[in-house]
Parts: C-alpha cells; structure tokens; sequence
C-alpha cells in the first residue's frame, strides 16, 4: 500500500494523461450508509429503451432489461435498496440506498460482506444490463452507456421527496427534458 501512495505522490501531472475531472465529492466515502440520486446516460444520448407516448414511459424490449439488471441490484446485495425509478428513452433516474447492514435491520449472524461503493454497484448495474442488452441485439462488446453517471448524496427527507416526485414525473416532462434530442 505504500509503494501505490508513493507512486500517486510522485506520478508527474500530464495534462494529455490526466485531464478527466471527477464529479464526485472530494473524500467522501461512497460506501457508507446513505440514499443517492443517480442518472446514468445512454451512450451518445441515443434513444435506446423506449419512447415517451401521452406521458408514460412506455420500454422496449431494451428499456425491460434495464428495468430488470436495476432491480437485480437489490437482489444481489443485501445492504442495498431501491427508491423510485424510472427509465427513459435515453437515461435513467433513480434512487439508491446503500445501508450500513442488510435491508432487514440487524442480522442473528452478520456475515462480513464486501461492500461496493456507489461506482461499484453502477459499474455493475451497467455491465450486466449491457451484456444482455448486447446479447438480445447480436452486438457484442458495444457500447451502451455513457463512461460516467451523475450523483447527487440525499441529504434528508425534504431532498429525498422533491427527488421522488421529480423522478415520477419525469416521463410527463419529457416534451421540455433537456436529455429530449427534440426538444
């Protein structure tokens, strides 16, 4: 671990190398008990999942896997937990709890369990909705989301409902969506 902090401390900067910024908040720990609000991206904004008809959501064969690999995120990891969400045409928006242990409370025999971090669980989250993405249209290793995902920590009760009924009303929204290519 030493020689890895030595090596950060001494890497030269390289602008052509090191230009990407981070949009995370410096130092704080991603892993930690807490609700986050996520938007993932289609890769170039394209209109992948579905289409917005009268104001409802309605998903294409593409839009139902996303759905699924989302909820598989609270089947495969027992401290995490899934507030409202919704996929669009071209993203998706939703809400992620991470708990300090598993959804029920407390455990008769905690099991020590690696944690992901929020990147983490995206990072999985987008790796297994583009796999099979991939596989229903015969295109392997093609690109489905953008490299990144914006984030935002709930920070209370007031946050979390404004962020619900902006999540749930997105579809209705979508004629003025800035993600819209028509507006």
């Amino acid at each position: 671990m030493q020689s890895l902090w030595k090596y950060n401390r001494d890497m030269k900067f390289d602008p052509q190398k090191h230009h990407r910024r981070s949009i995370r908040l410096k130092g704080y720990d991603y892993s930690l008990a807490g609700a986050y609000f996520v938007t993932i991206v289609a890769w170039r904004r394209e209109m992948l999942f579905g289409d917005v008809v009268d104001g409802k959501m309605i998903l294409n064969d593409f839009g139902k896997i996303v759905s699924e690999k989302w909820k598989w995120l609270e089947m495969q990891y027992e401290y995490v937990e899934l507030g409202e969400w919704v996929v669009m045409p071209n993203h998706f928006h939703g809400i992620l709890v991470i708990h300090a242990d598993g959804r029920g409370g407390s455990r008769s025999a905690p099991t020590p369990t690696k944690r992901k971090p929020l990147g983490g669980l995206i990072g999985a989250f987008k790796t297994v909705s583009t796999k099979q993405i991939n596989l229903l249209r015969d295109t392997e290793g093609q690109v489905v989301w953008q490299r990144n995902y914006y984030e935002h920590i709930i920070r209370d009760e007031r946050e979390w409902e404004n962020i619900h009924r902006y999540i749930e009303s997105n579809p209705s929204m979508w004629a003025e969506d800035e993600e819209n290519p028509n507006r």
